[in-house]
This record gives structure tokens, C-alpha cells and sequence, in this order.
């Protein structure tokens, strides 16, 4: 599995912005198809909201790609 570390420096960050922030995704659009397709995974369960709010602490998950996020030092 491949470990990304995305650094926020806001008190959240959507999921969809966190795809094309991280640029596993290019556009919204291919970020909303995921989510909505149940491919994504936040926490290790299932998330078909895309405007979830993702946390520092949070891992997102997609295929074999996992994100953790945490605050910019």
C-alpha cells in the first residue's frame, strides 16, 4: 500500500477537495464519481458524501493508496 501525508492548514478540508488536492483525482468531477461509486473509504469505512469534512487524523483510502492528513508545522 502506497502512504501519502497531505498537510492541511485549515480546521478541514472536503473529501472531494482532498482527492483533487492530493491529485489522485484532476477535476471534481472524477472525484464525485468515486465517492459516489462507494470506492472511497475514510476511517476505513465506506463514504459517499463527498463534502465530508476530513479532519487532521483522518486516513482516506483508495485502492491501494492511503492519505493521512495533518497540520502544516
Amino acid at each position: 500500500m502506497k502512504k501519502h501525508e497531505i498537510e492541511i492548514t485549515t480546521e478541514y478540508i472536503k473529501l472531494q477537495d482532498l482527492l483533487k488536492f492530493s491529485t489522485l483525482t484532476s477535476t471534481g468531477g472524477e472525484a464525485k464519481i468515486l465517492v459516489q461509486e462507494g470506492a472511497v473509504s475514510v476511517n476505513g469505512e465506506v463514504c459517499t458524501q463527498r463534502g465530508k469534512k476530513i479532519r487532521p487524523g483522518d486516513e482516506v483510502q483508495i485502492a491501494d493508496i492511503l492519505l493521512t492528513v495533518k497540520y502544516a508545522d
